[in-house]
């Protein structure tokens, strides 16, 4: 089963090269949870993080809910992430597995 690790050094190009060499979706990030505005590639997680975020590490596994993935990076970082399609033309419904929004 695909797994990465995400934590605040990682920069937001990395986690979305991560993401999708794991799980062949794709993964839009936000400055904030309300995902109205794209993070910069070259932004650490750590430096777009909001201060009432916790930080810390995460371990994604494929059988991760979109959902919750994306629940649990809004509550660790204070940013919006959202998951799309392989072909990043449509968002992935947010019941099924990292794994199966990459199909």
């Amino acid at each position: 089963m695909a797994e990465f690790k995400v934590d605040g050094r990682m920069t937001v190009k990395g986690l979305k090269d991560n993401f999708k060499k794991n799980f062949g979706a794709t993964l839009r990030v936000y400055t904030t949870t309300a995902c109205k505005t794209f993070a910069d590639d070259k932004a650490t997680l750590a430096s777009i993080r909001k201060d009432d975020a916790k930080g810390g590490s995460l371990t994604v596994g494929g059988n991760l809910r979109v959902g919750n993935f994306e629940k649990k990076l809004g509550e660790m970082f204070g940013i919006g992430v959202q998951v799309a399609n392989a072909n990043d033309t449509k968002l992935a419904d947010n019941n099924i597995t990292l794994v199966a929004a990459g199909k």
